[in-house]
């Protein structure tokens, strides 16, 4: 009895052991480690492990490649079949697929990870101040409006027939339906005949059929369904890059989607313009703040919405655009090279200009797949604290710069501390916009040979 009092002790206090290793700054970085990563041309294949020195001495990495010249070490080609962590680590001379297997003590795998190696990827960086005009495909349900009869009861036929808050209004009775206008005319006019009429709806990427009988409304002259709607949406940002290889845009780093339903606008057809920005609602605990902006007539910068994603609006500019704080196009970083520490973001505070503001990286998310808020990010800069409290609204999309490269853009405050908020990272963004994806495609043949555990 004792015996088994004591094995079970034994169990538990190991277990308990088990899981505070399994907490620890070492153990995290291994577990939080992607398996699929990317890196440009130039750049050192490295695995960022946050273990000492000693058991770094332990490790060796097996290599794989599908090209006999893509890795160097030292300045000559590197043809070892394995290196430890300790000795350096090679850098990649050009595109191509990488496997790294990680091998305790040379004879134990640990863990493999597959690395695509890129033709450096550049582009131009945003920070402009943008209006976005989108309109919906079809109209938007976005609340109930009584039909008030000849004696003045109210009635809500569309919300008895079972149409919800956030649903899209696709046709009526077979007619495509794009403004709000045209719906409500073409509601009235069936109305007329006293028939039921048919909506075809989409709800949560399904479409349905619905059928109910306009009424007649007393106050408002006219046959209705009792319904709010809406045919399109406006707002400023800010542009996050240009690509000057293929035109391609992208903004925001989150959806827009209908500020009275929270449901996303099902883009019909939509533009991006110049904005100015004419003044600032500073940002509060508990009450974000906001920039206040005019759209501007002149086509400096212009393009349409292609897309409207949770990582941002993406299309094509009408011409090509400049960064006033970068002549030039800068690298895009990868996930696996963004750190913790200082930055600075590109926006517009006053008119048109575009500024440079130090922020802090104070938390980056490893992530194995597009997700948003990679990045926890902290305003720094005291003019930019003084003049906006914080990040607000329309700050959306600024892009964040580490080293002299693209590493993310703002999308979302903190409600209960308006200095510090959410990024996405811009690897994320890329891949969405199709830049990564079209160099991917040119670079990587396919996939070589898994490893095989000795």
């Amino acid at each position: 009895m004792e015996k088994a009092t004591k094995r079970k002790m034994t169990g538990v206090l190991l277990s308990i052991f088990i899981l505070i290793l399994s907490l620890t700054p070492p153990a995290q970085s291994y577990f939080n480690l992607p398996t699929e990563q990317r890196l440009t041309v130039g750049e050192e294949l490295k695995i960022n492990l946050n273990f000492p020195q000693h058991f770094l001495q332990k490790l060796s990495f097996y290599v794989q490649t599908d090209t006999g010249n893509l890795l160097q070490q030292n300045g000559k080609v590197f043809t070892e079949r394995s290196f430890k962590g300790t000795d350096g680590w090679p850098i990649a001379a050009e595109p191509g697929r990488v496997n790294l297997q990680m091998r305790l003590f040379g004879l134990i795998p640990l863990k493999t990870v597959a690395v695509d190696v890129l033709p450096e990827t550049a582009v131009v960086p945003g920070g402009h101040s943008i209006g976005v005009l989108m309109r919906s495909k079809g109209v938007m349900v976005i609340g109930y409006s009584p039909v008030v009869d000849s004696k003045g009861v109210k009635h809500y036929p569309a919300k008895e027939a079972g149409i919800e808050i956030g649903d899209l209004i696709i046709t009526i009775n077979g007619e495509v339906v794009k403004t709000d206008g045209e719906a409500a005319r073409l509601i009235d006019k069936l109305g007329e005949s006293g028939q039921e009429i048919q909506l075809r709806i989409k709800r949560n990427n399904k479409e349905l059929l619905i059928t109910l009988k306009p009424l007649f409304c007393a106050e408002t002259k006219r046959n209705r369904l009792g319904l709010y709607i809406r045919d399109s949406a406006a707002g400023v940002g800010t542009l996050t890059f240009y690509d000057p290889k293929t035109g391609y845009y992208g903004a925001l780093g989150h959806i827009i989607a209908d500020a009275e339903t929270n449901k996303q606008i099902a883009l019909g057809e939509g533009r991006i313009i110049n904005a100015a920005i004419q003044g600032i609602n500073q940002g509060e605990i508990g009450r974000p703040g906001e920039k206040i902006g005019t759209f501007l007539d002149k086509t400096t910068l212009s393009g349409d919405i292609r897309k409207n994603t949770t990582f941002g609006i993406f299309g094509k500019l009408d011409r090509h655009i400049q960064n006033s704080l970068y002549k030039e196009p800068i690298p895009v970083a990868f996930s696996n090279q963004v750190k913790e520490g200082k930055a600075e973001i590109l926006t517009v505070v006053n008119e048109e200009k575009i500024e440079r503001f130090a922020i802090n990286i104070d938390k980056v998310m490893l992530q194995n797949k597009p997700e948003g808020k990679g990045l926890v990010i902290r305003i720094t800069d005291p003019r930019l604290l003084s003049v906006t409290g914080g990040i607000v609204q329309g700050m959306s999309g600024s892009p964040i710069i580490q080293d002299g490269k693209l590493i993310g853009a703002v999308t979302h405050v903190f409600v209960n501390d308006p200095t510090r908020g959410y990024g996405i990272l811009a690897e994320w963004m890329l891949l969405e916009a199709g830049i990564i994806n079209q160099q991917s495609e040119k670079v990587v043949k396919g996939a070589i040979a898994p490893f095989s555990i000795l």
